[in-house]
């Protein structure tokens, strides 16, 4: 018989070292299981690389763990890195099969790792950060709608006609690149990219593919191209930016279920009545986004908005087709 029933962690914000992030079972405070699976962490050597967390305090990959029963690692967590560690060994066109809800739970447990272990750390910070997320009723409303579909990963899930998220596959001109892995993620606005060798992964995590729609014409573009390191840096940018003015939280819906059942279904419903689905795209806030994601190639944003009608592009030309490139120099 199948378990159905869901977790929910928000209810009593159970978010201890000794509850299973995934399915609440108390365990004792040495069952963990790495954010980052141990393949990732071996193949591009990020064991001892430095994650700073919001109350500032330094942890690494390889300390980055989170409580999980042995049951959950083993029959949901090893077998999903194991799906992944398989497909990105095939490169672009290995992942581009994975299925895309794969993608999304693999993605989303180290996005939902990351958070848990923020949430613990924020009983007993070493400096107490400026917005607390257990204390923005807000944002605790969007990681719970977030988890609701990330226990896909345990409980059988249909998503009828959606996909909670929105996925952009890229690939890197290898002959420019000189980084092997790049992580990134924006806790708040649920972005998220991560590169694997010539492969990056842009996801905006809880937004049902709107972002994905809103861009398409820009990906499209990039289809398969090579591109520049600074040409993803700007996909990144735009990416992390329409997450930025998101303005939405959509709401799940289990459908009733019947005897036998072997899975749930869920539905989804976002007010786009009493809200606007997006803030206004402000070029000042995007130029700024532009300028951290740039930071290697020392672009100031005074460059970027030089013709504040048509913001600097190494993306786009200027019919808006894709602008092919081969090496950037340094301005001096």
């Amino acid at each position: 018989m199948i378990d159905l029933t869901l977790y929910d962690p928000f209810e009593k914000m159970q978010f201890t070292d000794t509850n299973c992030f995934l399915c609440g079972t108390i365990i004792t405070k040495e069952h963990r299981a790495p954010v980052f699976g141990e393949w990732l962490q071996q193949k591009y050597n990020l064991k001892d690389k430095e994650l700073l967390l919001l109350d500032k305090s330094v942890t690494t990959f390889g300390r980055l763990s989170i409580p999980c029963c042995d049951r959950c690692h083993t029959h949901y967590l090893l077998p999903l890195e194991h799906e992944v560690e398989q497909a990105a060994a095939k490169g672009m066109a290995g992942l581009q099969a994975m299925p895309p809800q794969r993608l999304f739970q693999w993605i989303g447990k180290m996005y939902y790792g990351t958070l848990v272990t923020e949430l613990i750390k924020e009983a007993d910070p070493l400096v107490m950060p400026e917005y607390a997320v257990s204390e923005d009723p807000k944002m605790l409303g969007k990681f719970r709608s977030f988890y609701q579909v990330l226990q896909s990963l345990r409980v059988p899930m249909e998503f009828d006609g959606f996909l909670p998220c929105s996925l952009f596959l890229l690939e890197v001109s290898p002959t420019e690149d000189e980084l092997p892995f790049e992580y990134q993620d924006e806790l708040t606005t649920m972005a998220f990219s991560i590169k694997l060798g010539p492969v990056a992964i842009v996801c905006t995590l809880l937004d049902n593919g709107i972002i994905r729609k809103a861009l398409g014409r820009l990906y499209q573009v990039t289809e398969g191209q090579q591109l520049h390191p600074i040409q993803l840096a700007e996909f990144k940018a735009r990416v992390f930016y329409a997450a930025y003015i998101f303005n939405v939280v959509p709401e799940y819906f289990i459908r009733p279920q019947k005897s036998g059942d072997d899975h749930l279904v869920l539905d989804t419903l976002i007010d786009d009545v009493t809200n606007e689905i997006f803030n206004p795209w402000e070029m000042p806030a995007y130029a700024h986004m532009l300028e951290e994601m740039w930071k290697p190639w020392s672009i100031r944003e005074q460059q970027i908005l030089q013709n504040p009608r048509q913001p600097l592009s190494f993306l786009l030309d200027e019919y808006n087709q894709f602008k092919p490139m081969e090496r950037y120099v340094k301005q001096v």
